[in-house]
């Protein structure tokens, strides 16, 4: 599970700089933090989990 999150929050960190590279290409950015929420969220649900 931690790698699968490592590897969203990899990919979107990407994306958000693809993003801010490529101005044309908002989606990406959209996108790029869409992903590093999800992360964050799984994270958070996966911690909670694991203390109970």
């Amino acid at each position: 599970m931690r790698a699968l999150l490592i590897a969203v929050g990899v990919v979107a960190l990407v994306l958000i700089l693809l993003g801010i590279i490529i101005e044309a290409v908002q989606w990406l950015l959209i996108i790029g933090l869409v992903a590093l929420v999800a992360a964050a969220v799984l994270g958070v649900v996966h911690a909670r989990r694991a203390m109970q």
